[in-house]
């Protein structure tokens, strides 16, 4: 069985925001190996500083079906646009109002009323980008 997962780089995301991209810049990626595996060898965009977010087994057939689903709904950079990226697809620039949105809206449908202040974490991109790209 494949595994669909998500993976951020630091030094990738601090390059975003430099170069006024964004600093939410997230890797999503199909493996048939361990996820874990998968990223630790990764190296896109000459990073190694990747770590892995979130990962879930899916029934997919391949990553560029899974990124042509995904970019649906959420922009991905353009790896010919940005020499840094060197060719890397899959590295999606997430806005933070989509994945407010997301979560404000999963838990209106599942009966929850509070409203309690939302603190985004990393792994909340990557719920986001998973959910996206599955549907």
């Amino acid at each position: 069985m494949t595994t669909i997962f998500v993976a951020r780089s630091v030094r990738l995301s601090k390059w975003g925001s430099d170069v006024g991209v964004s600093k939410h810049l997230f890797k999503l990626g199909v493996t048939e190996e361990p996820a874990k595996a998968a990223v630790a060898g990764g190296g896109w965009a000459g990073e190694t500083d990747w770590a892995l977010l979130r990962q879930r087994e899916a029934e997919v057939l391949d990553e560029a079906e899974i990124i042509e689903r995904l970019q649906r709904k959420t922009r991905m950079i353009d790896p010919k646009l940005y020499p840094k990226l060197k060719g890397a697809t899959g590295i999606f620039r997430v806005p933070p109002e989509h994945v407010e949105n997301h979560i404000l809206m999963t838990r209106a449908l599942a009966g929850e009323s509070e409203r309690a202040e939302l603190k985004l974490k990393p792994a909340d991109f990557a719920d986001y980008l998973i959910n996206n790209a599955l549907r």
